[in-house]
């Protein structure tokens, strides 16, 4: 809070001395004042527009009329329709819109499991999944705790157990035992916490202000990697243009399970946060991984697509879409977790608000899988983390007017689950780093390749967030956070793969077998090379933005310390003004 200017002393026998000491206090609590005045306007600022909004419909709200304990039974009726949603009405819609949210992500968990219905279900699970997932949590977690003694991120620990129980003698079949299905089950559900969480702190006062850098940052290394990556795969592996691109845009998609993580732990220790280094970073990431498995998904469809029954128009739109799915119902279920469950419960008892902490974070978390797996169900994929993200984002802006702080018991649940789904989610993508899938003759050529994207990376990721106010060493910063592949590389990699196996296998008697093996043999390669990509980069990233960041980034001091600061500067300032009364 800013201080009001020190007043003029009425004193007239104030000594020269004092009138010194007073001016000088109040240059130094003016400059504070103005800087802190602009701190909170661009605060108020971002609410103002919600603020506006709400005004519109005031004829609507509880808050403008009264009721009497007498009243009739219609007026409590019609006073109970009156928004915000409130009482008995909206207690019923808060718990029934739980019940079917739930219902609604366990469908798009376990299919027609979920489903209404008596018939005999066969469930196919691949034995000894539970077992190995309980033993790779517990080895995971200890793997984090052993390479945090060393000061290096546990998530690097964490990858190397999956990574080791794939291939070591007589801990292999935990690697071996787990189901695909659960595994990409469960690493959705650690995506989701770490979205949420990362949504909820972004700073809308920030992100208004960088809101082109988002854009440039997003776009602009993607598209140049890509294309680097494509040229460098046609002369060095001898790849088709449109497998060479493939390539480019598998590679080209930054990993938020990585990214995320360690920028919110910077943030929380208040590194880059004056200048909303973390919202910048975490924002972009998810629109570039929008772009990248949107192309991706274009070009895996004019590959493995008949010329004849190929639509190229829908194919072009298919980003775009999805980016507006995902913004769309981002925004949508944020709202209704502004309003469900109500901030205030009965406001003719108690007008003050006192949400359920609880049924806020069951409805924020069974939305954001819904939101995270139907996407993919319903064919949009590139919509989901988009939508999560978004969610939080417009969740947290409505609790903050409702007077939340960013701190808020909802962000204490999200940071409790991950400390559950950390150590599953970096040992499963562990475990999808096969060593034996790595072709000797493609290794070599394809760590030239991945040298020849990264560097262009990071030259352009340096280029793309220019024009700021940021410094050389923050720039610098944001090149190395842009460098960790895991998550889509894992999720996409294994697909052109699939689709040249199935070729094969539904291939008609007249079809050219030679093409077709063909494609096996570059999909086999795209995957070595996705494969090599999360060996690479991963902990390399991961390592480089947690050490690198303390040193390169700025750190913000705490509110306490800020209120520890302005007390001993306002009790400094009654003193000297007592001094000089006396003298």
């Amino acid at each position: 809070m800013a201080s009001s200017p020190l007043s003029t002393y009425e004193n007239s026998d104030a000594s020269e001395v004092g009138a010194e000491e007073d001016l000088k206090f109040n240059d130094i609590q003016k400059s504070g004042k103005e800087s802190q005045n602009v701190e909170g306007s661009e605060v108020e600022g971002a609410t103002s527009k919600w603020s506006a909004f709400v005004k519109r419909f005031e004829f609507m709200q509880w808050k403008k009329k009264d009721i009497s304990d007498d009243a009739s039974l219609i007026s409590r009726l019609k006073y109970s329709l009156l928004c915000p949603p409130h009482g008995p009405v909206a207690t019923l819609f808060t718990w029934s819109l739980v019940i079917v949210t739930i219902w609604a992500a366990s469908y798009v968990i376990l299919g027609q499991v979920a489903l209404p219905g008596k018939e005999v279900i066969t469930v196919d699970i691949h034995g000894g999944t539970v077992f190995s997932i309980l033993f790779l949590l517990v080895l995971a977690y200890l793997g984090g705790m052993f390479v945090a003694l060393v000061k290096l991120p546990p998530l690097l620990g964490m990858l190397i157990v999956g990574i080791l129980v794939n291939f070591v003698p007589y801990i292999s079949v935990i690697g071996e035992g787990i189901d695909n299905k659960w595994s990409a089950a469960l690493r959705s559900a650690a995506l989701t916490i770490i979205l949420l969480r990362a949504g909820l702190g972004l700073d809308p006062v920030a992100l208004k202000k960088l809101s082109m850098m988002v854009f440039r940052l997003a776009f602009s290394p993607c598209i140049a990697e890509s294309v680097i990556v494509a040229v460098a795969s046609h002369y060095m592996l001898g790849f088709p243009w449109k497998w060479g691109f493939m390539l480019g845009f598998v590679l080209a998609a930054v990993s938020p399970a990585v990214v995320v993580p360690c920028l919110l732990s910077l943030q929380e220790r208040g590194y880059g946060v004056a200048k909303g280094i973390p919202t910048l970073v975490i924002a972009a990431a998810s629109m570039d991984d929008v772009l990248a498995i949107s192309a991706f998904t274009i070009l895996l469809g004019v590959t493995f697509t008949d010329g004849e029954s190929t639509d190229i128009v829908s194919l072009v739109f298919k980003g775009p879409k999805e980016a507006v799915i995902g913004i769309l119902w981002g925004i949508g279920w944020g709202l209704l977790m502004i309003l469900f469950p109500p901030a205030v419960q009965n406001p003719q008892v108690n007008r003050q608000a006192n949400p359920s902490p609880l049924m806020r974070s069951t409805l924020l978390v069974a939305g954001g899988l819904l939101a995270l797996l139907g996407s993919a169900k319903a064919d949009v994929p590139g919509a989901g983390a988009l939508a999560v993200l978004t969610m939080g984002f417009v969740a947290g802006l409505g609790w903050r007017s409702q007077g939340w702080e960013d701190k808020n018991p909802v962000c204490d649940h999200l940071a409790s689950l991950w400390l559950l789904f950390q150590p599953l989610l970096f040992g499963l993508i562990g475990t999808e780093i096969k060593i034996s899938e790595l072709d000797r003759s493609t290794v070599g050529r394809g760590i030239g390749v991945l040298v020849c994207g990264l560097s262009v990376r990071i030259v352009v990721s340096y280029l793309a967030v220019m024009g700021g106010n940021l410094t050389h060493k923050e720039r610098f910063f944001i090149s190395l956070a842009w460098l960790p592949k895991a998550t889509v590389q894992a999720a996409v990699g294994p697909l052109a793969l699939d689709l040249a196996n199935k070729a094969i296998h539904d291939a008609s008697p007249d079809k050219d077998m030679d093409f077709l093996e063909k494609q096996r043999v570059l999909g086999q390669q795209v995957l070595a090379i996705a494969v090599l990509v999360i060996l690479i980069t991963a902990p390399i990233g991961a390592v480089a933005v947690m050490t690198a960041g303390p040193k390169l980034l700025e750190k913000q001091s705490s509110d306490k310390t800020e209120g520890s600061e302005m007390k001993e500067t306002e009790s400094l300032e009654k003193g000297l003004k007592d001094s000089a009364k006396d003298e």
